[in-house]
């Protein structure tokens, strides 16, 4: 467990960030494309698409491209470039191995996307050495582990961290003094847009008060700042230009639901194959909330139709549930209430959240105090024996899915699909 940091004393934080994620990827997965200009967006169609661009290599960025342009510019810039559909779930799941790997380092980790994270690691400096050493360790895991680059900031505020990070890339290693006079002189020359907050229109009023760098902004007396931008932004300019920046590195570490979808590998319009699944998938989410220890109160369906639309309904109870019987009487009105168009069925899913803890009634019918008696019985021959080893007359010919599609943090989700 890490050691939490001395308010009074300076902090070490990371900035992580995997280089170029999405078309690093697609490289290590396709070694052939090393060296080539790669593209993940949409499918160009020959310079007329409307899509964008999701990611580029360096490669590609030399000819001009970068993320969020749109597509028919990318393929205007880089004809030569490979274009590539992005593969999302293969993303999500080495996002997910990425997040797990920075947590061997700190218990301080605050994701913000898939591919980037900060750290704090003032408490683990005395176990794995100083903030660049951490970084560089982190590099070489993920370099052995993941066979992907990072960059990485160090740095003693998150904001400064970040900008060291995005400096050398890629696979860079930027390490900033504590001292305050340090953390000024490296920002001081760096343009105004490395300011969080400055986009092109508080650019133009900076410009106006004869600021171009971070450094000029640091010059300009308070008051100036207020008076062009108001109160808080000003005071929040006037900050980061002199490298202030107190946030904490804030984990999630709760789960806010915990959840089970299944997609069909063919479209089904047979509602009682459907129902079937649900009922497979509520039994698998009940039993992980119970061995997790958690209840919820309320429930969500989700049912997505052939023609992709998804519609998603709820209710929310007065008391936290953690048995199938509990919760199937309510996910099969969720999944009629979802149901409207009677188009075949791509994928169905379920939900808990609002987690509390499950209180029986006084006098709770014997029916409900039976059905978690035999609950637990099955909980304990499943973990001694598998999961294969006690289920459902009904489902005995259905394949289980085999991922959780949350708990959910900042980084996107990861999603089952089969």
């Amino acid at each position: 467990m890490t050691t939490l940091p001395d308010p009074a004393s300076a902090r070490t934080i990371l900035h992580v960030d995997l280089d170029a994620f999405y078309a690093a990827v697609e490289v290590r997965e396709q070694p052939s494309l090393r060296g080539r200009p790669v593209i993940v967006g949409a499918d160009p169609k020959g310079g007329k698409a409307r899509g964008v661009v999701s990611a580029a290599s360096y490669e590609a960025r030399r000819f001009g491209v970068h993320s969020a342009m749109p597509i028919s510019r990318a393929w205007q810039l880089c004809p030569q470039g490979v274009f590539l559909p992005p593969r999302m779930e293969l993303y999500l799941a080495v996002s997910a191995r990425f997040m797990t790997l920075l947590e061997r380092f700190t218990d301080l980790v605050e994701p913000l996307s898939v591919d980037e994270a900060f750290l704090d690691v003032t408490g683990s400096e005395r176990l794995l050495g100083d903030g660049a050493t951490i970084a560089a360790k982190i590099q070489a895991a993920v370099a052995s582990e993941e066979r992907l680059s990072a960059s990485v900031g160090v740095a003693p505020s998150k904001f400064v961290a970040k900008i060291a990070s995005d400096l050398r890339k890629p696979a860079g290693l930027v390490v900033v003094s504590p001292a305050p006079d340090a953390v000024r002189a490296f920002l001081a020359p760096l343009p105004i847009e490395r300011l969080w907050g400055v986009g092109p229109k508080a650019a133009t009023r900076l410009h106006q008060l004869e600021a171009r760098t971070i450094g000029d902004v640091a010059l300009l007396p308070l008051a100036h700042l207020i008076a062009a931008f108001g109160e808080a932004s000003g005071r929040h300019l006037h900050d980061l230009a002199h490298g202030r920046d107190e946030r904490a590195v804030e984990p999630e570490r709760e789960a806010k639901s915990l959840g089970r979808e299944h997609t069909f590998e063919v479209d089904v319009a047979d509602r009682d194959e459907v129902g079937r699944m649900l009922l497979m998938l509520v039994e698998q989410l009940a039993s992980r909330m119970r061995h997790q220890r958690l209840a919820g109160r309320t429930i969500t369906v989700k049912l997505r139709t052939a023609d992709f639309e998804t519609v998603s309904r709820a209710v929310t109870l007065t008391t936290a549930v953690d048995t199938t019987e509990s919760i199937l009487p309510f996910a099969r009105e969720l999944l009629v209430k979802c149901d409207t168009t009677r188009q075949p069925i791509r994928l169905v899913g379920i939900a808990l959240s609002h987690f509390g803890v499950v209180q029986p009634a006084l006098f709770e019918p014997k029916v409900a105090r039976q059905g978690r008696a035999v609950a637990r019985t099955v909980d304990r021959l499943r973990e001694r024996f598998g999961d294969a080893a006690i289920t459902r007359g009904s489902l005995l010919d259905l394949t289980p899915p085999s991922e959780d599609s949350g708990p959910r943090r900042k980084a996107p989700p990861r999603r089952s699909t089969h």
